[in-house]
């Protein structure tokens, strides 16, 4: 109806569950462990669709969905200073062949 206000929540209680999906596959899974040494936690999406499935079932007041639900839960990744100094310009014999037995 239009001219009635009705709450909303900030996503569909679809896009929680496919999220919730893409967490658990193996290739998430997989690239977390490789990035992060861990495997993901998918129980927050998990949590964040079931209560917003009670929420579009009975508007419970009880089943609030968190902040976190708007998806602000992903980690944030940790920016780290470069290993190595980085260059401005490529140094002046770039162009040349490498000399392999060369030491520096």
């Amino acid at each position: 109806h239009p001219g009635r206000v009705r709450s909303q929540l900030p996503r569909s209680c679809e896009d929680y569950w496919w999220e919730w999906k893409h967490c658990r596959g193996l290739r998430h899974a997989f690239h977390h462990y490789y990035t992060h040494r861990e495997l993901p936690a998918c129980g927050r999406w998990q949590e964040d669709y079931e209560a917003c499935c009670a929420w579009e079932g009975d508007r419970a007041t009880s089943a609030q969905v968190r902040p976190a639900a708007l998806g602000l839960h992903r980690p944030r990744l940790q920016k780290y200073a470069p290993v190595w100094t980085l260059r401005k310009n490529p140094p002046p014999d770039w162009y040349l062949p490498l000399d392999q037995e060369k030491t520096n």
